[in-house]
This record gives C-alpha cells, structure tokens and sequence, in this order.
C-alpha cells in the first residue's frame, strides 16, 4: 500500500493546526476540515442532493450552535435584519415552534403563513407566489402537502426553500434524529438503525442519509407499505457506496435484530384518516416494545417524530431512559438554526463537532 505526502501548506495540516489547540472531550479534530464546506445560497428539498460533508458540516454548525447558545449562554444575532416566510399547509407543533423561536434567537424575523393566509396554487400560481417571496423575504420553509409544491417554489424563487415536511421527504426531522445519536453515542459511524413502521417521508429521508454518514439501516413495513420504489433503489446503490448494510423484511423482529437504534412514526399521517381502520389491523404487531428491544443491542435507544399514539410504541419503552424522544425533538430546534444559517450566512463553526 503506498503512502501520501502532504505538505505542511496542504489544507489537511491548516485544517489540523487551526483545531489542534481547541479540542474537548468527546468532539473530534478531523471534522473540522469540514470547513470548506459552504452551503450558502443552496435550496433544501431532500438529503438525497447533500453529499456526507455537507450533512456533517450541517449537524456541526447545529451542535455548535446549541453549545454556544444554550450552553455557553451567547447572543448569537447571526440573521439579524433577515426575515423568513413560513408556508403551512400542514399544521405543526415541532416545526413551526423549532423554526420561529429558533430564526428569532437569531436575530431574525419569522412570518407564519397558513392556507387561509396564502392560498398557495389557488388564488396564485406557485410560481407567482415563489417570485413574490423572494423580494420579500430571505428564505422560505414550505410545510406542504405535495413534494412538486416545493420544487415549484424552488424552481422560480431566488432565495433558499426549505422543505418543512412534504409526502414524499421529511429531512428537517432526519437532521434532529441524527445530531441526537451523535450527541448521545459520540459516534454516528458503524451505528445501525432499524425502522419498524411505514414506508413514509421519514423513512425516506432516513434512507437518504443513513449509509452517507456510515449507519446501518434496517427497515421493517407491512406487505403494501413499502417505501417508494425510486428511493429504495437509491438507498441501495448509496448502502454499496459507502459500504453499508440495507435490510427490508416484513419482518420487526429481524429488523430490531442487533440494532442501536430502534424507530418508528405514525401509522397515520395526515390525509389519511380514513384508512385509519384498515392502517391499524394492517399494522398488527409493528408497535415497538420491550420485547422487540430484547433483540436489539444493549445499548438499544428509541426514536420517534411525533406526535406519538400508543398503538405505535408502548409507555414503558416511551418514557423509559432508552427513550430520546424529548431531546430528538428539543434538536429540531438546533438543526433548523444549523440549516438556516448555513443557507444564508457564512458561518464558520467555532466548536470543533463530536466524531462521526
């Protein structure tokens, strides 16, 4: 096996030079060569357009925000003067809270715009609205029923768009699920995460992101409930990318088998309460409990979006210390400052990030 030479001006030992003095316990120098990563200006549909440096510099500048906000007690007015329009087709608690206290802690200016405010693709075309936006705001969040909605609105806007959930993807939320991992194993490399529920949106984006930060992925749905075709065969050629494993099976207890982490969602999303019935005794056996953590690694942890039902995931497991719901969604607040201010400033973290 060869051996390269870098020279001491080669961005490597720069990188390593700039941190070699500011690390602390738990967080790893070589991340910060994740610093030529710039987002700026970029729109954020799906995971499935980053590559895995630009998602770690992602969960990087959100920790370091965290850490230097809550923790160290900062006044970070990094989006002062910047305004923000928030579309909701769908309503939120996570979403909506995360993004306007977390633009305002900021220094910016959130505005939130439901379907009796905005009447998206009804009283205006999407793209006369994308236009509109654009000279007056500095970004928009679009929390929408239609995935073609936001690639509209990404299409003609000449500002960032944010895909706040769409049916199709939902990254905003994978972002907070990771940056939680992160923080609670130290690691995200060689995890594996087993998904035992719907083929949805989350499950999707979790498919878009698993294999390019090293995590195994281990997914369970009902016969009829797959993910969607497209983004199975994209998960499959990103898993032999990176040299991960890709499990589907019908099956919760072969995909709990051996996992770190186990997930599940909603049976029942929006739009789709009047299969509530068939969903239910469909999903016979999917809900998540002790005895599917017991084939789960020791250290097993639990997920989950919210909001939760008890059909999906029993109170011992939810409240249990193997929980990190609360947290997971404490994150969505972090990860959606990350995003924000990646997309719109040039902001270079200041914490060197826990290992990946």
């Amino acid at each position: 096996m060869s051996t390269k030479l870098f020279s001491v001006n080669s961005p490597v030992f720069k990188c390593l030079k700039t941190f070699q003095n500011t690390r602390v316990r738990g967080f790893s120098i070589g991340a910060a060569c994740l610093g030529s990563v710039n987002l700026k200006g970029r729109s954020f549909l799906t995971l499935k357009d980053f590559n895995s440096e630009e998602i770690k510099r992602l969960l990087w500048v959100s920790g370091d925000l965290k850490h230097r906000i809550k923790h160290g007690k900062q006044y970070l007015p990094l989006l002062q003067g910047k305004s923000i329009g928030m579309i909701f087709e769908k309503r939120s608690t996570r979403t909506r809270m995360s993004t306007e206290t977390g633009f305002a802690l900021l220094g910016g200016h959130p505005c939130f715009l439901t379907s009796q405010d905005i009447h998206l693709g009804v009283n205006e075309s999407g793209t006369d609205t994308a236009r509109v936006l654009s000279g007056l705001c500095d970004i928009v969040l679009a929390r929408v029923y239609s995935h073609s909605t936001l690639e509209e609105l990404a299409k003609e806007a000449s500002i960032p768009i944010i895909n706040g959930l769409s049916d199709l993807y939902h990254p905003i939320q994978i972002l907070a699920d990771f940056l939680t991992l992160q923080e609670h194993y130290g690691s995200l490399s060689g995890l594996t995460v087993s998904w035992i529920g719907d083929g949805n949106n989350v499950l999707h984006s979790f498919m878009m992101t698993a294999a390019k930060l090293g995590v195994h992925l281990r997914i369970a749905t009902p016969k009829g409930y797959e993910p969607e075709s497209s983004v199975i065969q994209e998960a499959q050629r990103l898993s032999k990318q990176h040299g991960t494993q890709l499990v589907l099976t019908s099956d919760p207890m072969e995909a709990a088998h051996g996992s770190n982490v186990l997930v599940t969602d909603t049976w029942v999303s929006m739009g789709q309460e009047e299969e509530k019935k068939k969903r239910i005794k469909d999903f016979h056996g999917y809900q998540i409990t002790m005895q599917t953590g017991g084939v789960a690694k020791p250290d097993w942890t639990f997920l989950h979006c919210l909001p939760r039902k008890q059909e999906e995931v029993d109170d011992q497991v939810f409240y249990s210390s193997r929980s990190l719901v609360f947290p997971e969604a404490e994150n969505r607040k972090w990860t959606i400052m990350g995003l924000m201010v990646s997309l719109l400033t040039d902001y270079t973290p200041q914490t060197p990030m826990l290992k990946l």
